[in-house]
């Protein structure tokens, strides 16, 4: 049964699927994927190895963002959506980034999820009119999501991403956009 404000993810039969705040409570459901190498190896942020690192994280970083939601299936946390304004361009440009938990690869709950967030986003950051997403070139599957949600591919950023160790070579990567007027579309 679906939880209250799930939707269908794309009309096809995918799981059902709602955005909501992520909160401290959720501290058990987030190390579902903010401790798998599997999710978090094209992510700048490091595993949480332990609880204490998911509530430190939570309380520190997610608390106090300013577009952060929980993914969530029937109503559970299974991942997360941030969208990020860029603070030198008044707000007009954001990045958007995701994470789920390797259980609910490729399910259609990622794309279901970033087409929410295009749905509400741009009417809930006034003056957003650009939302970007930047992946590294080997994530295929993000490249995927991205493509099913509607964002277009505009080309490949070379050396682009830092590695996650010091000494670790930058990667090149691949930036897609979906704009506000594409909604429309």
């Amino acid at each position: 049964m679906a939880a209250p404000g799930d939707v269908d993810g794309n009309g096809d039969g995918a799981p059902a699927v709602s955005l909501r705040p992520l909160g401290l409570d959720d501290v058990d459901d987030f190390m579902a994927w903010a401790s798998d190498d599997r999710v978090m190896r094209y992510l700048k942020r490091p595993l949480c190895a332990n609880r204490e690192q998911a509530v430190a994280q939570i309380r520190d970083t997610v608390l106090g963002h300013p577009w952060f939601r929980a993914i969530c299936v029937a109503g559970r946390p299974v991942g997360q959506v941030s969208v990020w304004p860029y603070a030198d361009d008044g707000g007009r440009r954001a990045n958007i980034g995701y994470a789920l938990a390797h259980d609910h690869w490729g399910r259609g709950v990622a794309a279901a999820a970033i087409k929410m967030v295009v749905g509400r986003v741009f009417d809930e950051l006034p003056g957003l009119e650009r939302l970007e997403a930047v992946t590294d070139v080997e994530n295929v599957r993000s490249q995927r999501v991205l493509e099913k949600a509607g964002f277009q591919r505009e080309g490949v950023l070379r050396s682009y991403i830092a590695g996650r160790r010091r000494g670790d070579e930058a990667k090149d990567a691949v930036i897609y956009s979906f704009l506000s007027s594409d909604r429309a579309t």
